[in-house]
């Protein structure tokens, strides 16, 4: 026979000790972490790790592009004026053009480095002569105005005869007035800026013109960017556009415009493909609708690249057109653990995943705190939180498709092949791994408290608290 207590023993163990209990419960918990983990639930956490990005997804460094020499934007300055049409010249001809016993008359330019001239105006015409009395027309086109004066001098001494080369007679050919050239300028930048926030959303495109009269030798772009407010600014696109062909005579722009019926319809490019095509050296293409030529001068260029325009392009005619366009605001926006929003990329220099998550005030190495700080701790009590390192990039392909790229932020901290640049529409999600979201809720959620007595004598005693994690 068997006693109570054998018989006790004897009893199945699973009544005892609840393991049948624990399938139960782990499937209850797992079922509790898939519908609230935002870890376990993260629709774009399988993303392409940045090793295998290819190529073409990735987005060009610009950091090393720098500002170009402005001297390329103005023409050198000549050693010698050269006469062409549209200059006024002052001559005097003592006896001809003025009385032999009255001085001449003096001009004051209004311009402060122009010097005074003497004699009457005269303008050199479109072929390049001027009329004088009593001589034919002289040809003073490409010469300088002590050529001139010779010329002139010769035109009444030895063509003519009219004045005998032994009398004293004063031939005097200075410059009234340089000849002009009228240039519109047409800019973007200067309509103001829509702000948001911290970021800059949008740009009115506001613009402003202006009709520049140039005078010769400094009818170059730089000097029409200095006349009308100068480099383009942050909201604009940085290059200088140049149209021209637009003035030509009306027979030849009828002739120009049929030909233009009979060709295909212009290609429009993209604004990315198009810096591309200026990269390679199409800086020129013909003006739809008109004949004409279009210019595009980029302002930076990456050490070793060639200039994609030559010297002459940057001398302006009368009826250039010179353009500054608006600049496209270019974004990227942010989720999931980083403060939702859209934010403004830079112009000039890159920004990396890491630079745009200190950019929005994400967290970053910091155990996952929020960066409103109302409570003035900045250290939780315990061991702390893991911060998240799981960032998920998703970038658009030209196909107008979309690739989740993940950048682990704990590798990007140490090598800088894992920072990778943001790109215009990217959508940049911070996202804690399954392993560090389930260490955030061992260290706060799950609580253990131990309590003991450390001294314990008649007349004292002494307790102590242990709480993990």
């Amino acid at each position: 026979m068997h006693s109570a207590r054998e018989g006790c023993l004897r009893l199945p163990r699973s009544r005892w000790d609840g393991t049948g209990l624990a399938w139960p419960l782990a499937a209850l918990l797992w079922c509790g972490l898939s519908c609230g983990c935002a870890a376990i639930t993260n629709p774009v956490a399988s993303g392409l790790p940045v090793d295998l990005v290819p190529r073409e997804l990735l987005k060009e460094s610009i950091d090393d592009a720098k500002t170009i020499p402005l001297t390329l934007l103005r023409q050198p300055p000549p050693e010698v004026y050269r006469l062409a049409a549209g200059d006024v010249l002052g001559v005097w001809v003592e006896g001809i053009l003025g009385d032999r016993n009255q001085a001449p008359p003096v001009n004051f330019s209004d311009q402060g480095k122009q010097p005074p001239a003497v004699g009457f105006p005269i303008p050199i015409r479109e072929n390049g002569t001027v009329a004088l009395p009593l001589v034919e027309p002289v040809l003073l086109q490409g010469l300088s105005l002590a050529e001139a004066e010779k010329e002139i001098r010769n035109a009444y001494t030895v063509k003519k005869q009219i004045l005998k080369p032994e009398q004293n007679r004063i031939i005097v050919v200075t410059l009234v007035r340089p000849r002009q050239y009228h240039i519109q300028v047409i800019r973007q930048d200067s309509g103001g800026l829509t702000l948001g926030g911290d970021n800059v959303l949008g740009s009115t495109k506001r613009g402003t013109g202006h009709l520049v009269s140039l005078p010769a030798y400094e009818n170059d772009v730089l000097n029409a960017l200095a006349r009308t407010g100068g480099l383009p600014g942050l909201d604009a696109v940085n290059e200088v556009v140049i149209e021209r062909g637009s003035s030509r005579p009306e027979p030849e722009r009828q002739a120009s415009l049929q030909e233009d019926e009979l060709l295909p319809a212009p290609r429009l490019y993209p604004r990315a493909e198009r810096e591309a095509r200026v990269r390679e050296g199409c800086s020129q293409a013909p003006a739809a609708g008109l004949g004409g030529q279009v210019i595009r001068i980029p302002l930076r260029l990456r050490p070793g690249e060639e200039l994609p325009f030559k010297p002459e392009d940057v001398i302006l005619q009368t009826g250039d057109i010179v353009f500054i366009e608006a600049r496209e605001i270019e974004l990227f926006y942010t989720g999931g653990l980083l403060p939702p929003g859209e934010h403004v990329l830079p112009r000039d220099h890159d920004l990396n995943v890491v630079q745009a998550l200190a950019q929005v005030h994400g967290p970053l190495v910091n155990g996952g705190l929020n960066v409103n700080n109302l409570t003035g701790s900045l250290i939780t009590p315990g061991v702390g939180s893991p911060s998240p390192t799981l960032l998920i990039v998703l970038r658009q392909t030209p196909g107008g498709g979309q690739v989740p790229i993940k950048v682990d932020l704990s590798r990007a901290l140490r090598d800088p092949r894992e920072r990778i640049l943001v790109q215009p529409r990217d959508v940049l999600i911070l996202q804690e791994t399954p392993g560090e979201a389930f260490a955030r809720y061992v260290s706060e959620v799950l609580k253990f408290n131990f309590f003991g007595t450390l001294i314990r004598q008649r007349d004292l005693t002494g307790t102590g608290s242990l709480s993990v994690p």
